[in-house]
Order: structure tokens, then C-alpha cells, then sequence
């Protein structure tokens, strides 16, 4: 693999001290009301807009990064405020992403800092993969996009389920099959962009999550929405390439859909490192004020073995996802399903150190007034969404041996 080094440039330090001082002074004292409320957090959106935190530009300026470092760590640093609130904040540049990485040249410079609008005109921006039936297996969606040559546009149809911003987005990213041969799976695919206000497309069902409940999540219902031919992203040549070599290839394991999964978890392995560090932290503080039998409890071997553990597992979890963040940028190859492991190992580490961060603090660990418990809340996402754990370790195993592991 290519050169990797976690020391960081004078720049990279000045951008994360910065994004640290939103997240501890703006998003976490926020934190524990727009959880309550269960509703996307407009003032920390507006001030976010305002300072040029939830703009193209700064998303521009960190994916540009020549390490590919500077992105997840500003994930961590988002989600150690509070990852509900990170990911209303993060959600479009979800969408940016598959712009980015599926659109043409044109495309992604009409399109993507329309994603974000302006200081006082903020758009939001979802995509749309997930179905009832097409989680991890994205082979098994169902959402149809039919072309008309005549008027040379798409008509979607289908409902996508588990959309960050879902119906309340401006412009929805919507993957569907536009090949009505299912055999192709992913082949068969494409994205496409839903302009705002575009007829025939509606929120479904919101969900009332467990846990990152200042993230709006919903259902999208799509009902004969036509989009022009230009919304297609790539444009139908490379469509229609694609689909022909989908058609000589019978390996469903690999694909553009997949990999480009695999180069974005290292982000989203950065945001449960973000929880888990802010459950250590508080912890640790907690065990040096907190005192049992004339003694502060980190003089206990109990609890001071517990914390060296969370940190250890909160370091190596970091190692992984940088690893991978740098192998994506470098363009190097992830033979072994780097991104997983860092998403795998991340997101069980988020669940397990917040467990042990309530543990630590006892009954106050149980209580809403300490925000341990939040934490522990939000971090089981992180085993779900994006791929379950145990579809990580799917993609791992395929990956290092070289087998259809079903």
C-alpha cells in the first residue's frame, strides 16, 4: 500500500480545531433537546450555513485533501457534539458523494452545490438506496426507472425506505433498475437526480428511531416522477455500456455500487469513533471526580482497566479508519475490504464503550440527565446502517478468501 502517516499539516489542525469549537460550543449543548424533539435541528443547519460548515466549499475543500484524512476526522470531530445532529449536517454530502462519484463533469458542477444552497436559502439533499427488500442485498431493488426516447426522459417508480432527509430533502438521489432484466442486479442500476418539487414524489412513513432522533429518517414514496434525460447520471451512453458488460459478467459479488460503499465507510466509521470518544471522555472524567469508600473509583482496578480498554479499542478504531481513508485517496486498491473492517470494528467499538461508559457512571449512566446513555443510544445505528456488522464480515471473508462465503 501507499506511503500512510498520521501526522497532520498545520492546515488539517486548524480546520478540525475549528469544527471542534462548533461541536463543543453549537452542537452539543444542543444535543439533548433535538433529541427530545425528534426533529431536524434548523438553527444548527442556519449557523452551520452561516460560519461555511454545511457548505459545498468546505465539503469541496475536504474531499480535495491529498491525504484523505481531513473528511472522516472532521466526521469524528461532528459526531463527538452529537452524531444525531452531525448527521443532519452530513446528510447531504451523502448525496454530493454519489454525485460526485456517478455524475459527469457537468453534472457534478450544476448539481452538487446546489446540495447545499446558500446562507439564507438552505437546501437539503437525500439518497435514496435502501428498500424493504434491498438492504445489503442491492441486486434485490425493485424501484423502476422506464426511459422514453421521444421525450428523452425517466420515470421512477418504487419506495425507498431508511432515507436520511428523506421527503423533507430538496433534491432526492434516487438508485433504481433501469433494465427490465432483474437477473442484472446492480448492473442494471443507476442514479438518478430528482430536481426540487418534482411531481409525484412524497415522504412516507417518518421513523421514531431508538437512537441519532435529530437526524430526520423516512420513507420516500416515488409515483410516475419524471425526470429529464440529463438527471440520469453518466448519461445513458455509459448506461448502456455498462448494462452490455453486465450482461457477459456473472460475478453479482462485485460492483461499482459495492465499491463505492466500501470507499465511503471509513467516514462513517469516523463518526462512531466520535461517540465512543465522547462516552471515554466523559467517563474518565466522571471516574476521577466520582468517589466509593474514601477513594475516587479510577484508583479502582475495575474501572481503570475498563477505561484503558475503551481508549485502546477508541485508538485502533481510528488507526483502521484512517488506513482506509488513505488507501481510497491513493487510489490503492482495498483487497482485503479495509473500509468494512473499519466499519465493522468502529461501530462495535461505538456500542461497546458506551456500554461500559454507563456502567462506569452507575445509575447516573441510566438516567436521561447524563448524556451516556444517549450516546449508547445512537451508537447501535452504527452496527446497522451502512451495512450490518454482520454484512461487513461478509464482505470481509468474500474478500480475503476469495470465495462466494454466502
Amino acid at each position: 500500500m501507499s506511503d500512510f502517516s498520521m501526522e497532520l499539516n498545520e492546515d488539517q489542525l486548524q480546520v478540525l480545531r475549528w469544527v471542534h469549537d462548533f461541536a463543543e460550543n453549537v452542537v452539543r449543548p444542543a444535543a439533548h433537546e433535538w433529541d427530545e424533539r425528534e426533529e431536524t435541528p434548523w438553527p444548527i443547519i442556519e449557523e452551520a450555513a452561516r460560519i461555511g460548515l454545511y457548505s459545498f466549499d468546505f465539503v469541496a475543500n475536504c474531499f480535495a485533501d491529498p491525504t484523505g484524512l481531513l473528511f472522516p476526522l472532521v466526521n469524528e470531530e461532528l459526531a463527538w457534539g452529537d452524531a444525531g445532529i452531525a448527521l443532519a449536517l452530513l446528510g447531504s454530502t451523502l448525496g454530493v458523494a454519489g454525485i460526485v462519484a456517478a455524475g459527469t463533469p457537468e453534472q457534478v458542477a450544476e448539481w452538487a452545490p446546489r446540495c447545499f444552497g446558500h446562507v439564507g436559502g438552505i437546501q437539503l439533499t437525500a439518497l435514496c438506496v435502501s428498500e424493504v427488500d434491498a438492504g445489503p442485498d442491492l441486486g434485490g431493488m425493485r424501484t423502476r426507472a422506464e426511459y422514453d426516447a421521444a421525450s428523452d426522459t425517466w420515470t421512477l417508480n418504487g419506495t425507498k425506505t431508511w432515507v436520511t432527509n428523506g421527503g423533507i430533502a430538496d433534491i432526492h438521489l434516487v438508485a433504481a433498475s433501469a433494465e427490465s432484466d432483474l437477473d442484472l442486479g446492480v448492473g442494471g442500476q443507476a442514479f438518478f437526480i430528482v430536481p426540487p418539487k418534482t411531481p409525484g414524489l412524497a415522504m412516507g412513513r417518518k421513523f421514531q428511531k431508538m437512537g441519532m432522533r435529530a437526524s430526520h429518517t423516512a420513507e420516500v414514496v416515488l409515483h410516475d416522477v419524471t425526470v429529464p434525460g440529463r438527471c440520469l447520471l453518466g448519461g445513458k451512453d455509459r448506461l448502456d455500456e455498462r448494462i452490455a458488460r453486465a450482461r457477459e459478467v456473472t460475478d453479482g459479488n462485485s460492483s461499482a455500487t459495492t465499491a463505492a460503499f466500501e470507499a465511503t465507510r471509513p467516514a462513517v466509521a469516523a463518526q462512531a469513533v466520535g461517540i465512543a470518544r465522547a462516552a471515554y471522555e466523559y467517563a474518565l472524567e466522571f471516574a476521577k471526580q466520582r468517589k466509593t469508600f474514601g477513594r475516587p473509583i479510577i484508583e479502582r482496578q475495575a474501572v481503570a482497566f475498563k477505561l484503558a480498554d475503551m481508549r485502546t479499542r477508541i485508538d485502533a478504531s481510528r488507526l483502521l479508519y484512517m488506513r482506509a481513508a488513505s488507501m481510497v485517496m491513493s487510489g490503492t486498491a482495498l483487497t482485503a475490504a479495509e473500509g468494512s473492517m473499519a466499519k465493522l470494528f468502529a461501530g462495535e467499538t461505538a456500542v461497546w464503550v458506551s456500554e461500559q461508559a454507563i456502567q462506569i457512571l452507575g445509575a447516573c449512566g441510566y438516567s436521561r440527565e447524563y448524556p451516556v446513555e444517549r450516546w449508547h443510544r445512537d451508537s447501535k445505528a452504527y452496527t446497522i446502517f451502512e451495512g450490518t456488522s454482520e454484512t461487513q464480515r461478509l464482505v470481509i471473508a468474500r474478500a480475503i478468501s476469495g470465495v462466494d462465503v454466502q
